[in-house]
């Protein structure tokens, strides 16, 4: 009796893209933080050879680009130009600290590396056109975008811990009787509110102050007869 012969379909992978070279590192990173990434990694991560790797990111560091790259790209930069530019401003520092929030371990990788491709000028775009569109001149527009980058990077800095300059937990939480009451009459007397870190809070309260300032700004602007004298 002949047997019969069971024909097997070979199992198709995908085929191996930059594009998932770095969701594979954007996983690994997200899984077990940036020291733990490798090319060795990502390639396990992907059942492929390391070396094929190569055909599409040059180093580990292109990697660290594309990975910087990816979280900007995932930012959701929703606009509506009949809302109020301070509505508008405020929306999109949210946007980055969403983003922030669902790669927080990623996101350290933007506060090292260099975009250099154009998604990496995509906030910057959005601030400077709801600063224009509010009729602040050139200049005024760039300052306020800037302004805002740095709100936005600087909070979600001091919320992942790498502004250690402002990160007074440990030493007040640790007492504070080895402070000199002359020298340090407020950090002593707030002491219970230092040791407490609500960063939601911290971020709306500085998110307000921004605003508001911003507001002033354009309202001046407005006395003014427009232009970015008010600026000064």
């Amino acid at each position: 009796m002949a047997k019969r012969v069971t024909s097997v379909t070979p199992v198709t992978r995908p085929v191996l893209t930059r594009e998932r070279i770095v969701q594979a590192a954007v996983d690994l990173i997200e899984r077990g933080g940036v020291d733990g990434l490798s090319m060795r990694g990502v390639a396990a991560e992907l059942g492929v050879a390391v070396m094929s790797l190569y055909n599409h990111v040059p180093n580990k560091s292109a990697l660290l680009e594309g990975v910087a790259e990816y979280v900007v790209a995932g930012m959701d930069l929703p606009d509506d130009p009949d809302e109020p530019f301070t509505d508008r401003a405020r929306a999109l520092v949210r946007a980055f600290r969403k983003v922030a929030h669902d790669y927080p371990r990623s996101m350290t990788i933007v506060f090292t590396h260099k975009i250099d491709t154009p998604i990496g000028l995509r906030p910057a775009e959005r601030a400077l056109a709801l600063a224009s569109a509010a009729g602040f001149d050139g200049e005024t527009s760039v300052r306020i975008m800037r302004a805002l980058m740095a709100y936005a990077l600087g909070a979600q800095m001091r919320e992942v811990g790498h502004a250690k300059v402002l990160d007074h937990e440990t030493p007040i939480t640790e007492g504070t009787g080895g402070l000199d009451p002359a020298e340090y009459p407020h950090v002593i007397a707030f002491a219970p509110q230092l040791a407490r870190y609500d960063p939601e809070t911290d971020f709306e309260f500085g998110l307000d102050l921004f605003i508001e300032a911003l507001d002033a700004l354009h309202r001046r602007l407005d006395a003014a007869g427009g232009g970015g004298d008010a600026a000064t």
